[in-house]
């Protein structure tokens, strides 16, 4: 197992992070996994053993569930974990039970370091947008959580770069604590991520946590053009996390093409071609089974020929949109060491 730098914390996490979102399988959450304590239990100390020091779960997954069992998972074991959840999803039936208010905020953390069994949390994240809260309020409650000691860094997910960036401004002001990462939805079959967001990542200087690597199961081998996967598949009841399914029916052509040089399936070239993107901090594995586990932790092992990782850019790559390619074209005649004579 190999770690990489969290922005500039001075943490170092696993470039594989074990995603606790299937744990406990209630409600909507049932397809995405029904893990129970036992079998959670021998995924997190497999998990452990091959290095992965880095957990990522939110309190919205099964009710706070997921993190009552990851907790028990680690144990003792904890002040060598790096662990990271999430608040601003509904957690009851009452009014304020949702959002980034600070009265959601300051009720969420407490709820999630008990269900942990933790006296802090290292990086807490804002899991989406609260179009009803300002941006100030939440930020500022995130600082007096980290003065607190509660929290040792925070992180956003599932925001926009312009979003993201007026919250780091207000931070910057303020001197408060800024956002160390970003956890977001890329793959190679879905790369919107770098019109705006990777760019500013980059800028940033903000770690990048990908979550749904594979495309929710789409790009782990199972799917073909004009072939269904036999057995049970989460993309069946639970279609989800968009993508261009036609496009990704070439891309995994590619893909699999490239498995046969390595000996190594379809998933494991989908986790590897993302560890070779320099701006991806870490990979969320979701894993339901000891065997996804054992196939994704070989992924880390493929190293790319740069012949294979044209052919796997050529094949996914982004088509241009506006005003990206005007921006690119106005660049054309601007460094005069560039120009034609």
């Amino acid at each position: 197992m190999k770690y990489r730098l969290l922005s500039d914390t001075g943490l170092f996490v696993s470039e594989l992070c074990f995603g606790a979102m299937g744990f406990g399988g209630t409600g909507m959450w049932k397809n995405v996994g029904q893990t129970q304590q036992q079998e959670a239990n021998q995924l997190v100390s497999r998990s452990l053993e091959a290095g992965i020091n880095f957990f990522d779960t939110a309190n919205v997954y099964s009710s706070g569930i997921s993190e009552e069992m990851l907790g028990k998972a680690l144990g003792s074991r904890r002040k060598d974990i790096i662990i990271a959840t999430k608040v601003r999803g509904r957690m009851g039936e009452g009014i304020n039970d949702i959002g980034l208010s600070r009265v959601h905020i300051r009720q969420q953390v407490e709820e999630s370091l008990r269900r942990l069994g933790t006296d802090y949390i290292d990086l807490y994240q804002i899991h989406g947008l609260d179009i009803y809260t300002s941006f100030e309020d939440t930020m500022r409650t995130l600082n007096d959580l980290v003065r607190e000691g509660k929290v040792r860094y925070i992180g956003a997910s599932n925001h926009m770069a312009w979003q993201l960036m007026k919250m780091q401004g207000i931070a910057d002001k303020n001197g408060w604590e800024k956002f160390k990462s970003l956890q977001a939805y890329y793959s190679i079959g879905a790369r919107d991520l770098e019109r705006e967001v990777v760019p500013l990542l980059k800028d940033q200087d903000m770690g990048l946590m990908v979550w749904s690597p594979l495309a929710g199961g789409f790009l782990s081998g199972k799917y073909r053009r004009g072939k269904d996967p036999e057995g049970d598949s989460r993309r069946k009841e639970f279609d989800f996390p968009p993508i261009d399914k036609e496009k990704a029916y070439d891309i995994i052509e590619v893909m699999e093409e490239i498995a046969g040089n390595h000996k190594a399936s379809v998933a494991q070239i989908g986790l590897a071609w993302l560890l070779h993107q320099d701006v991806v901090t870490s990979i969320i594995i979701g894993t339901k089974r000891q065997e996804q586990l054992e196939d994704n932790l070989n992924a880390v092992d493929i190293s790319f020929t740069d012949d294979e990782l044209q052919k796997l850019d050529e094949i996914s790559q982004l088509k241009p949109e506006y005003p990206g390619w005007m921006t690119q074209f106005m660049q054309s005649d601007r460094n005069p060491n560039e120009r034609e004579e």
